[in-house]
């Protein structure tokens, strides 16, 4: 089956699609230095570089030239999702505020020439990816600029009565990923099997096959699984920093003061709840860090979390800043300094997966953070053929290597969603196949192949 692929970054997501069997036949990315990653694992696709909005007639024409006589059947689209996510719209609006920009960020805009290219492109389905908060997020009608619109509601409008839509959060965690990893995953289609699929079952995402406690299902898979037998590593010195033979298993060394506060942390605790150090003291008592919500409904962490000791009055080894001899507590939130838990899938892997600061990064037990090695048995991409090089043949940061797994969704889900759409599309007899039947066993021969 033929596909394109808007907003492709390094192809990491492109690498689910291509194993379900898609043709991705075209490819468009803003940054060139991650074009070039995809332009080397994708060497029969046409990467066409630079920004959505200018490129639009050249994806076009590209795509017409590339299929001859054949139709285009899928368009799959990953647009940035800065501005729809929590993080990214509290930051957008905090600068609204202060006069700096405008509510509405243009990367939200980028919606409008996705299904522009799709509807000329007569492809008869439509997937997109983006974060949770994408179903709540608005931007100017197009129609009427006095007024917002939600950006499903708009695509619903735009592509007209002919399409029907799936528009589900997915945990791919539940589909055998060793990652926590929300995203919204839309699906709008012509093709006439997939309609009534989605007009029967009310989603086109394939059943699931893990879950939390493992009930009736495979349990979710977990950072012990994936990562417990690899070699130990200690961000204290560069000569334990790295593994000499495994490569990217090496981690960024941590000063004394984060050292400090890491080797003091606890199993799936945060360093802001370390207690006394002092070793005639010992006290374990003290307070750990909390966060709550105010009066606005925001979540702030608290300021009354102890820095000393409550028994004896020493320095807490809890993230500090100190400032002309005096030591406060860092502002922070219960997830920083965090280490993640053995038994349970790794917190969603960010582009600052390599910070001890950021949510959730700490190796479970070692003193330092996730290396780019297990990253990449976390993300799944580590499962598939695929080198971090460039066509160009220049090296690969490891800033690059962390931003294409962190802007990334893992292909061994995006796999199964794929390869769940073609057998639909192109097989009529598997709409009512699991009438009467546990849903997970829909698509059993090929998650059990894909799980063996």
């Amino acid at each position: 089956m033929k596909s394109i692929s808007l907003f492709a970054c390094g192809g990491i997501g492109d690498l689910g699609l291509r194993h379900a069997g898609f043709d991705v036949i075209v490819a468009n990315e803003l940054i060139a230095e991650r074009a070039e990653v995809f332009k080397y694992n994708f060497p029969d696709s046409h990467m066409i570089v630079g920004d959505i909005w200018e490129k639009q007639d050249e994806i076009l024409s590209e795509t017409k030239r590339r299929l001859g006589t054949e139709e285009l059947d899928l368009v799959f689209a990953t647009p940035p999702c800065q501005g729809m996510s929590k993080n990214g719209r509290g930051k957008l609006l905090n600068l609204a505020r202060a006069g700096l920009r405008p509510e509405i960020d243009p990367r939200n805009l980028l919606v409008l020439p996705t299904i522009e290219i799709f509807k000329k492109t007569k492809a008869h389905t439509l997937v997109m990816e983006n974060v949770p908060e994408m179903e709540n997020t608005f931007i100017p009608d197009p129609e009427n600029e006095n007024e917002l619109v939600n950006i499903i509601d708009y695509i619903i409008r735009a592509l007209g009565p002919e399409f029907a839509h799936s528009v589900n959060v997915v945990e791919f965690a539940d589909y055998g990923v060793p990652q926590s990893r929300q995203r919204l995953i839309s699906i709008f289609t012509k093709n006439t099997n997939l309609k009534a699929y989605v007009n029967l079952h009310g989603t086109l995402l394939p059943p699931t096959t893990h879950n939390k406690l493992g009930i009736n299902k495979a349990k979710w898979v977990s950072v012990r699984d994936v990562i417990y037998n690899t070699p130990p590593l200690d961000a204290y010195s560069a000569v334990r920093a790295e593994h000499a033979e495994i490569p990217y298993h090496r981690v960024p060394l941590l000063d004394d003061e984060k050292y400090l506060w890491v080797s003091n942390t606890a199993k799936e605790k945060s360093a802001f709840d370390n207690q006394c150090i002092n070793p005639t003291c010992l006290y374990d008592g003290n307070p750990s860090h909390k966060a709550s919500k105010n009066q606005e409904g925001i979540n702030r962490s608290s300021t009354e979390t102890p820095l000393y000791c409550l028994k004896c009055a020493s320095l807490l080894p809890r993230p500090w800043v100190k400032k002309e001899g005096t030591y406060r507590l860092m502002k922070g939130f219960t997830s920083a300094y965090k280490r993640m838990s053995w038994n349970s899938p790794a917190s969603t892997l960010t582009r600052n997966l390599s910070y001890a600061c950021s949510d959730n990064k700490l190796h479970p037990e070692q003193n330092r953070v996730l290396s780019l090695h297990e990253a990449m048995k976390l993300h799944t991409v580590a499962s598939y053929p695929f080198e971090w090089r460039r066509a160009d043949g220049k090296k690969v940061s490891d800033k690059v290597i962390r931003e294409l797994i962190g802007e990334s969704i893992p292909p061994k889900g995006l796999e199964q969603i794929f390869v769940f759409l073609a057998s639909i599309s192109e097989n009529p007899r598997k709409i009512k196949a699991d009438n009467g039947m546990p849903k997970q066993d829909l698509t059993s021969d090929y998650q059990r192949e894909l799980f063996a």
